[in-house]
């Protein structure tokens, strides 16, 4: 069965957005990959091989896929004010045969190294070598979290290294989950409970796929009905603007002396952050990827 496959071109904080948007209007699936915001001739590294991966990255790459009926343009303008976006972004539309879509998504998502032992390894990919591989079977799709982005990578490297830390096994709660990817990995790092919350039904509906496909059991729920207890390890990766908002949240479902990481806050948006958790955690910035910020800290 053949399908259009529509590429565009937004700034970073908004991609998660239009991605969630055009997933509510009928999009079958869409990835986010990085893209080089300027030209190539204004970066440092113009005319080396790789260009494809220059960086610092204050763009992402939205593609699409949907049915070859859709209306492109009526689609990519909707999901855009459902987005919040000021204008449409410009797009691409291209005639993509089912095969030719498989072998693409294939070869651009094969076992990745996450960690020191944890590994997201789509459905396709090979077992690690490592004899001692934390393996979570993740394709991509219908939420946003496989393992590429670098707030991701962020999280779960900062995830593997606290549960390593841990005298005992924590509770977990992924806010904004997404795929489920955080939740799903740190039940897979030994948490004694896990609770994934999202808004967004399609997520919500993914993450439990996931959690099925890995055999693991965490609770997943929207967030009216985030159950009122406290954390051990709170993580959330969204955008700086609802991370803002949810700080007396967090605060109220943190338990003393309980670990918090934020991510999908661009370095710039750090201190803004930062300021709003003061009343009730003591954060820092604890790593920058590609010009994007991981903030952690401690309950007060």
């Amino acid at each position: 069965m053949p399908w259009l496959r529509l590429e565009m071109q937004v700034e970073a904080p908004v991609a998660e957005a239009l991605s969630d948007a055009l997933l509510e209007l009928g999009a079958q699936s869409v990835t986010i990959e990085d893209a080089y915001a300027g030209t190539p001739e204004e970066s440092p590294r113009f005319g080396e091989p790789g260009l494809d991966n220059l960086q610092p990255w204050r763009d992402s790459r939205v593609s699409a896929l949907v049915d070859l009926q859709s209306d492109a343009r009526s689609l990519v303008e909707a999901a855009s004010s459902a987005a919040g976006l000021c204008a449409t972004p410009g797009y691409g539309v291209t005639r993509v045969e089912d095969d030719d879509w498989v072998r693409r998504t294939q070869s651009q998502f094969g076992p990745l190294q996450v960690g020191a032992h944890l590994w997201i390894v789509p459905s396709w990919g090979e077992q690690p070598a490592d004899k001692d591989a934390i393996v979570l079977r993740l394709d991509p799709g219908l939420a946003f979290g496989t393992g590429s982005h670098p707030t991701t990578r962020l999280m779960l490297a900062w995830l593997e290294a606290a549960m390593g830390s841990s005298s005992s096994a924590p509770r977990v709660l992924d806010y904004g989950c997404g795929s489920g990817i955080l939740a799903l990995a740190a039940a897979k790092l030994g948490a004694s409970d896990v609770v994934a919350i999202d808004l967004d039904p399609g997520a919500l509906e993914a993450c439990a796929q996931n959690a099925l496909a890995n055999a693991i059991s965490i609770r997943i729920e929207p967030p009216e009905r985030l159950p009122g207890e406290r954390y051990d390890l709170v993580l959330a990766n969204i955008l700086a603007r609802p991370l803002i908002d949810l700080a007396p949240v967090f605060a109220a479902h943190a338990g003393r002396g309980a670990r918090i990481a934020l991510a999908g806050v661009l370095v710039e948006q750090a201190g803004q952050v930062i300021a709003a958790y003061e009343a009730g955690f003591v954060m820092r910035v604890n790593a920058v990827l590609e010009g994007w910020a991981l903030l952690a800290g401690e309950r007060r």
